[in-house]
């Protein structure tokens, strides 16, 4: 008898209630929360880019409200970023451990 699909488990881009982290736990990259997630991410990393470059623009002339303002996004944006690099990271060792 084969064993079955190979299940997964895999970091989602968002947080759920406490802002603890959300799992999906697939047998498949292919289903409706999986291409949900793939699109978050796209997203996710190009909003942290595009706020970058925005970043970049400002911080010359920024008053101190806009500092905090723009820290407390640039925030975000790399908390979104480093779960989506650690969602891939696991995905990526999964990957090569069932090759």
């Amino acid at each position: 008898m084969s064993p079955g699909p190979r299940r997964t488990l895999r970091l989602l881009p968002w947080t759920g209630p406490e802002a603890k982290p959300c799992f999906l736990i697939t047998d498949d990259g292919g289903g409706r929360v999986s291409r949900l997630a793939d699109v978050t991410e796209a997203i996710q990393l190009d909003m942290g880019a595009q706020l970058l470059a925005h970043a970049e623009d400002l911080l010359p002339d920024a008053t101190e409200a806009q500092l905090r303002f723009l820290a407390e996004r640039l925030t975000e944006a790399l908390r979104d970023i480093l779960r989506v690099a650690e969602s891939r990271e696991r995905r990526s060792g999964e990957e090569r451990s069932s090759s």
